[in-house]
């Protein structure tokens, strides 16, 4: 696939078959996302990937929307280090650009893929933290289970020229 084509086909599974995803897949998934753009190239991402079956059960039991999570073959909880900040929020811009390479790499590697939010929600991040023990200073941001897909999510055309602007609104 090309990068255009990953994108475009990019879309949020929530079924997965039950095959493992080998490490080498997993490692080039967290390059392409250690790869993102970030304010400053502060680089303030860590990632904590769960393969623990039990920890996956256990995660779709304190966060509400990823109950599916329990299927996945791995998730990938995408972090920020407050202390790595050199321009106060921009964390979260930093985190998301990673968490898109993330699903797109997982999609160009033929793995389905969902986003599931954990910040700025209170709950979720204080769930999560407590749940993987993170330092005070770890933000958990947002999870991403995947696997191989057991469901296969139609592409949806969402070009909208009446959103597009030149030259001002």
């Amino acid at each position: 696939m090309d990068a255009m084509e990953d994108i475009m086909s990019r879309r949020s599974v929530r079924r997965y078959k039950k095959d493992p995803v080998p490490d080498d897949v997993v490692e080039e998934i967290l390059k392409a996302a250690m790869n993102a753009p970030s304010a400053g190239n502060e680089q303030p991402w860590h990632f904590v990937v769960i393969k623990d079956k039990k920890l996956l059960e256990g995660i779709s039991k304190i966060h509400p929307t990823a109950t599916y999570t329990k299927d996945a073959a791995l998730a990938i909880l995408v972090c920020a280090d407050k202390n790595m900040e050199k321009y106060p929020g921009f964390w979260v811009q930093d985190c998301s650009a990673a968490a898109e390479n993330i699903l797109l790499a997982a999609t160009a590697e033929g793995l389905g893929s969902v986003w599931a939010g954990i910040y700025p929600l209170e709950d979720r991040v204080r769930d999560v933290g407590e749940f993987f023990d993170l330092p005070e200073n770890i933000m958990p941001f947002c999870l991403i289970p995947m696997g191989y897909p057991a469901e296969e999510v139609p592409k949806v055309e969402r070009y909208d020229t009446s959103r597009v602007h030149h030259d001002g609104w």
